[in-house]
Order: C-alpha cells, then structure tokens, then sequence
C-alpha cells in the first residue's frame, strides 16, 4: 500500500496542474487580456459623468464632447513629420519632445495622454489627417460644461490622475479624469460611472483586424449617477454677489435637516475656466494667488476667533452648570477689573441680565458667568474640561462628518491645552477669561458657526451638515439622519433665544431688521493682528455675525465672517439679513441694504497686506489664525468678477 501511495499522490497533482493549465490556455483565456498583450489592444469607452442639479431640480454641472490625442511611443515611426503635426495642433517641437519623452516614462507600448481636452474645432482639423500619423489616434471623454458661473468650490474641477493614483487604484489608467475638491471629489465613484472596454485583435503586422473573441470580453460603458445638491442655486449666487470685493465666507444651513443651503467662499472664481486646454495655466494662476487664494475655501478651512456670538454658548454653559439663572445680574461700568492690571473693556454700562447682556452684547457679563463656570470647581483643569465637554457637544473642535473633502477642526480648549501653555501651572479663570467673549484659544470655522446657530434654533440638537440631498437609485448617508443632541437641556434655550431676538429688536443689529421677518442674531468682532516688517501690528476687525429665522419654527441659520470687516453690523450683518430675506421670500425688500453692501469694497484694506516685506511670517496667535500663509508681495485683491477678467485677457487660463 505504502509503495502506491506516493506514485498515486504524483499521477493526481500532475493530472490536475495539466487540466488547470488547459482550462486556462484553452477554455478560459481572460488572463491574456490582463497581460501586457501586443496582440490585444485595449479600447476604452468612457461614459458620461453624472449630472449635479440644485435642491430645486436646477441643472448645475452637465457634460460636453471633449478629445484627447493618445500617443504609442512604440509605433511612432520615423517618417513622421514633425512640424507638420505640430502645426496641426498648435504647440512647439520643445512641447512636442516632451510630451513624448513623458509618455515613454509611462511606458512605450501603452497609450498614453499626448494632448488633452481638445474641443470639437480643435479636433476637427486633427481628425482629417490622424491616418498620416501612426502611434496616434484619438480618445472621446466628456469633460464638464458649467450652466452657472458660481458655486466652483462646492463642485470642485476634474483632472487628469496621476502616476500615484494609478499605481494605488488598478480603475484609473493614464488620462483618465477624476474629481478633484468638492462633490467631484467626495461623490466620485457615484458621478464617474464604470468605462466600458473593447479589446481589439491586431496581427503581426500591428493591423487591427477585429474584436478579440468576437467581442466575448467587451463590456458597455455605464454612466455616472446623477445627483442633487442642498444647495439653493439662487441664494449660493446671491451670496457670492454680495461678496465681491470681500473676503470671507457665508454658510447657511436649514436647521431641522442639516442640508447645506449656501457654501460662499469669496474671492472665488468661475468654473468654467478649469475646463479645456487653458486649464492647467489657469489652475496656477489661481494657485500662486498666495494673498487672495480663491482657491481657498474660507467657508470650511478658515479658522477664526469667533468674537462675540460666542457669547451664546457661555451663557448656555453656565446656566446649565448652574452658576447663573435668567435673574443673575453683573454690573458693568464700560468693562470691569478681573486683576491687578487688568482690565476687560465693554460698551455696556449698568445692570446685565442674561437678556439683555446678549442683545447688548455685554462683555462684562458673560466673562463673570464663565468665571463662576471654572471657579465652580476646586481644579481649574477639570473646570475647563467640563466646560470644554459641553461646547464639543454643538460640533466644535473637531470635524463635523460633513460630505466635502476638505475641513478644519477649529480649536475649542482642554486642560490639556493650558498644561502646554503653562508647564509650570498657575493658571486660573482669569487666567483664561477671553474664552468667554469667543478670544482666548478658541477658533472657529464659518460652517461650525452656522451649525452652532442651527443647534440653537433646533433648541439643542442638529444634524450633520451635508451638501447630498438625492443620489438617483441610492440612499444619501445615515449619519446625515442621525439627531446629534448637546449636553444642555432644553429648557436653557428659550431665554437665551429671546435674547437672540431682540438682538434685533433693541440691541446690536436694531438697524438691520426685515419688516415680517422675525430673525434672531449676534453681531460680533474679532481683533486681528499681523507680523508686518518685524512688529505686531493690529489690522482692521472681523466682522462677524450668526443669525437663523423665523425664530418660530427657523427655516435657515447662517453665519457669516467678513475678514477686516470692522463691526459686525456694518458687513457681516446686512449681508446676513438679505440672505435671509432671499431665502424665506425670494426677494428683497430692504434694498438700502443691498446697495451699501454691493458697493462695499474692501480691496483697499485688502491691499495693505500685499505691501508686507516678503520675508515677514503672519503672526499665529489665537487672535489672528486666518493668514498663515507666507507673505509675498501681490497686486491687490482679485474677487470673482476680476479674476474671471484676469484669466480671459492673460490666457483664458486654468
């Protein structure tokens, strides 16, 4: 038995590699497609990109022909004439040597992108003479044909991928498009669809003679899933009206979804001019704007002290520890001495309650409610740790889960934080006392101030801010549906939004009210410092403001930061008031409102920074945390309309 066991083992394994090796040569033979095959060509049909619609079913983005020359190194031949071909498509012998040169890096039997995104005229001329030119031929994509001039950073632009992401994804190969920035590139693998391939036979003398097995292994293209945004085309493009000549951002979300109705972001751009051949040297134009950056979206990347509105959260903290109630009352006397030399000034004089030490907006109020809130314990660091737990349970800092690739966490302070600060201890309240009044170490982002005011309106609860509102055939994500609640009970909200309200009513913002429109809001400004040639210079305010209405059953919070705005109702705040009355009516009323703001212009505050010695760093303080950029000396500010003039008259760039 033991002398046939072996032999017998021997006669199976072989009996089975030789029937593997014949299924796979003979029966099954996809493995050549998967091989560098010289015999094979591959084809590729890529099928059109979803379209992007608005919350109201406005077509945003859709689609438009496009051609891109490929390039075989290999099977160029050597009769081919050179400048006769350059000629046809417009670029140089150097251009022409280099392009080659990349494409043979690649690899020199596959194809490869030589010239991209030629339009239909351009390929016209091209297309009567491509059998003159072998080791050529052309590939159909679609590229993206912008309806609006606004909204680029929500949409974000496509490009071509490069050799890190072909080499990490086996989908892509050289040429092909992906989405890049914003819901191109969050909804990529929805809005791209599935390429369909043809495998083409060639003989011997690289003739293409016919589909590969009948054609067996072809598969169809497949198109991108259409989808629709949260965004209301009309209020985005009023937004980034309003702020031409400004720069900041605007977000408004509408409270009870989370659904992202506004994401400005100013100077921006018109997306259109990422499309085409000029793409790219447009691209760098907007890139080097290094004091600008319209390619920065301040709505969800600026970091900024949030100044006053957040005073709504201090308030809402210590009434929930119980340090205060709606009755508790501070004097103040335009400020008030919180230690030997210090002293915190204020606008407010007499008697401050909670109702209207916010419509007043009563530093001296809620600096003493925040010291009562850490003074409450016997250890400061489990103070502000408490402390710390109820602001990060509106969504602050850390990133809020939102569908859009890119973020910031903001700051909001730990014990941790002031154990860094001061290694040695003695820290106290008063210490840290600019917390309160939203200075100190906190920092902001536009979108978490928007959703900070939400979660106000809601009476403590909100829903994570996303830009999806249908995918055709799919589910949006649901996270998007999951109630998020805060650690401060309901009840604390009223009061505090009473307040809010006659903000409008009696305090700060009295001036921008909209008749019929019962709107509550916090104006704000945070100081701004900058290193400019060595010294620490104070440059004009931020204006800020947060709002949502109507205050019964709120249909839209916002928040607004203008940078070097200077009081928060002379910019932030009637921009604030016309998104709302745009929103909730389709129309605007208080058009003094509209003219002061379409004829502010802050390019000469603006211009003041590109006058800084290159070699000066902006200041990273906590106060100043929205230009880390190094300094380089620029041309003044380019908002949208003139950056769109600037690329069409230099180049009609990328």
């Amino acid at each position: 038995m033991r002398k046939v066991l072996l032999p017998s083992l021997i006669i199976i394994a072989a009996s089975l590699l030789v029937i593997r090796i014949f299924y796979l040569q003979i029966i099954d033979d996809s493995f050549k497609l998967k091989s560098e095959n010289n015999a094979i060509k591959k084809k590729y049909d890529y099928p059109e990109r979803g379209y992007i619609y608005d919350r109201h079913g406005k077509l945003l983005v859709a689609n438009q022909a496009s051609y891109d020359i490929m390039v075989i190194p290999r099977e160029i031949k050597e009769s081919l004439n050179i400048p006769e071909f350059c000629t046809l498509l417009n670029i140089t012998r150097e251009e022409y040597d280099k392009r080659i040169a990349k494409a043979k890096v690649y690899s020199p039997r596959l194809p490869s992108v030589f010239l991209a995104q030629l339009n239909k005229n351009e390929f016209a001329a091209f297309q009567e003479k491509i059998r003159k030119y072998e080791g050529f031929y052309f590939q159909k994509r679609s590229l993206r044909d912008y309806e609006v001039d606004y909204g680029a950073n929500i949409f974000g632009f496509i490009t071509q991928v490069n050799e890190r992401l072909i080499a990490k994804n086996p989908y892509y190969n050289s040429g092909d498009l992906i989405g890049k920035q914003g819901v191109e590139e969050s909804y990529e693998d929805i809005l791209r669809g599935i390429k369909g391939v043809k495998y083409i036979q060639k003989d011997k003398y690289n003739r293409e003679i016919g589909s590969y097995k009948e054609g067996k292994y072809d598969t169809i293209a497949v198109a991108g899933e259409d989808i629709n945004l949260t965004i209301d085309a009309e209020l985005q493009k009023y937004g980034e009206e309003l702020m031409i000549n400004k720069r900041g951002g605007i977000v408004a979300i509408e409270p009870k979804s989370g659904e992202i109705l506004a994401l400005v972001t100013a100077p921006s751009y018109d997306p259109g001019i990422l499309v085409g051949r000029q793409r790219s040297k447009n691209y760098t134009l907007l890139y080097h704007d290094s004091i600008a950056k319209p390619l920065y979206d301040r709505g969800l990347l600026a970091e900024y002290p949030p100044g006053s509105p957040f005073k709504i959260l201090t308030g809402l903290v210590a009434l929930q520890e119980g340090v205060i109630n709606e009755q508790t009352t501070f004097m103040c006397h335009h400020g008030f001495s919180y230690g030997r030399g210090r002293f915190m000034k204020c606008h407010g004089f007499g008697p401050h309650q909670l109702h209207n030490g916010i419509y007043n907006s009563c530093n001296t109020y809620f600096a003493q409610s925040y010291m009562l809130t850490i003074n409450k314990y016997n250890n400061p660091a489990k103070a502000v740790d408490v402390w710390s737990d109820h602001i990060k349970s509106f969504g602050l800092g850390q990133f809020m889960g939102y569908d859009l690739p890119t973020g910031k966490r903001g700051n909001i302070p730990t014990s941790k934080t002031y154990k860094r600060i001061y290694p040695n201890g003695g820290w106290r309240s008063t210490t840290i006392v600019s917390n309160a009044i939203g200075q100190g170490e906190v920092l902001m982002t536009p979108i978490q101030l928007a959703n900070m005011m939400a979660t106000v309106a809601n009476q403590g609860y909100y829903y994570t801010p996303h830009i999806i509102k249908k995918i055709e055939g799919k589910k949006i994500d649901a996270k998007f549906t999951t109630k998020h609640v805060t650690t401060i009970d309901q009840k604390y909200f009223p009061p505090v939004i009473s307040g809010l309200f006659d903000v409008y009513n009696k305090g700060t913002a009295y001036a921008l009210r909209v008749e019929g429109i019962d709107i509550c809001g916090k104006t704000g400004t945070a100081e701004n410092f900058a290193k400019i040639n060595g010294k620490r210079t104070q440059l004009k305010d931020h204006s800020i403001f947060v709002a949502f209405a109507p205050k019964d059953n709120p249909k839209i919070a916002i928040a607004i930061m203008i940078e070097n705005g200077g009081f928060g109702a002379t910019v932030a705040g009637p921009i604030a008031s016309l998104m709302i009355e745009k929103y909730l009516r389709h129309k605007i009323t208080r058009t003094d409102l509209e003219t002061r703001v379409l004829n502010k212009s802050l390019a000469s505050e603006y211009a003041k920074l590109g006058g800084m010695n290159e070699a000066s760093a902006i200041e990273s303080t906590p106060k100043d945390s929205t230009l880390k950029a190094k300094i380089v000396p620029v041309k003044p500010v380019t908002p949208k309309a003139e950056v769109k003039k600037t690329v069409s008259d230099t180049t009609k760039k990328n």
